[in-house]
């Protein structure tokens, strides 16, 4: 009987678990500001602890909300029990942190109606101090912490709007990307990409290839020594050159291909030249409109390849000697 698999190996229940990582995060960061906020608060007349009561209530109820259990059904891949009890872990939080989020506007309320005063009674902020939430120096006794580094002092300064609004737009994007690429598969990773653009080039590559071949003539052929180009040559030289220059190139109505001496010229360029206009003075016919450029590139390669065969019974040579 094959192992049962892990949750934990399901992308999904991953990404849940990242999502409840953050989450918590979020409410103990929310806690320590609320925790301040209440300190702020308790220092003013009136004060109240009713926050951390509530609180401690809403974590009762999430203590009692992750001992449910639930059906064995499954849900993306991963058991309904494991599915609801992430769920419920996430909409908890996320209670936890509404609540959270709620307090501490409660809290500060009354302090920010007194910074709201004294901040009235000073001069416009410049846009740009606006911009950057900068505090007048006339309201650092309020943001001193107290710590003194070498005249360092250490000022409770909320972070600019626009660094904070960038972090939460990372978040987001975070999420979006990890759930794209790595869950939902949607689009192709960096190495997939780079897979899918090595393929299309070697498809233009070989498309190129083969255009630039047919692209040769008499003026840029060059000597061809690969195998295959070799084969192909023979293939057609034995279906159509032997009538006249016998099978392996020993010479019969046509002349010997196989020793030194041309009637026309005996580099690659001649012979391509021979083959593709001919000489019909001569019963050597033009063989251009029958075969490709690339094609009569592979039978004067593969006729320069007989040079030095010594087939049998070979015609005398003719034509001039060039080595």
């Amino acid at each position: 009987m094959p192992p049962i698999p892990s949750s934990t190996d399901n992308p999904f229940v991953v990404f849940m678990i990242i999502v409840i990582l953050i989450l918590g995060l979020a409410i103990v960061m929310l806690a320590n500001l609320l925790l301040g906020a209440a300190q702020v608060k308790a220092e003013e007349p009136g004060g109240t602890h009713a926050t951390g009561t509530q609180t401690e209530g809403n974590q009762a109820t999430g203590t009692q909300a992750a001992g449910l259990l639930f059906a064995a059904t499954t849900v993306n891949g991963i058991s309904d029990t494991t599915f609801y009890v992430l769920l419920s872990v996430i909409v908890l939080e996320v209670l936890i942190i509404l609540t959270l989020i709620y307090n501490v506007r409660t809290l500060l309320f009354v302090r920010k109606q007194r910074l709201t005063r004294t901040v009235s009674a000073a001069p416009r902020a410049h846009w740009w101090d606006r911009f950057n939430r900068m505090k007048p120096i006339s309201q650092e006794a309020d943001l001193d912490l107290g710590h003194d580094y070498d005249g360092i002092r250490e000022l409770d300064n909320r972070l600019p709007p626009w660094w904070l609004y960038g972090f939460y737009c990372t978040i987001v994007f975070a999420c979006v990307y990890m759930w794209r690429y790595h869950i939902g598969h949607t689009a192709p990773l960096s190495q997939e990409e780079y897979a899918i653009e090595v393929r299309k080039a070697e498809v233009q590559k070989a498309e190129y290839l083969k255009k630039s071949a047919n692209n040769v003539d008499e003026n840029t052929v060059k000597l061809l020594t690969g195998a295959g180009d070799i084969a192909a040559g023979k293939v057609v030289f034995e279906t159509t050159c032997f009538a006249c220059h016998g099978k392996g190139g020993e010479g019969g109505v046509g002349p010997n291909l196989t020793d030194d001496y041309w009637l026309h010229g005996g580099s690659v360029q001649d012979v391509f030249k021979t083959i593709k206009y001919g000489w019909p003075d001569k019963g050597m016919k033009s063989w251009k409109d029958d075969y490709s450029p690339s094609q009569i590139a592979q039978i004067a390669s593969y006729v320069k390849s007989l040079g030095g065969t010594h087939p049998d019974n070979p015609k005398a040579p003719q034509g001039s000697l060039e080595k």
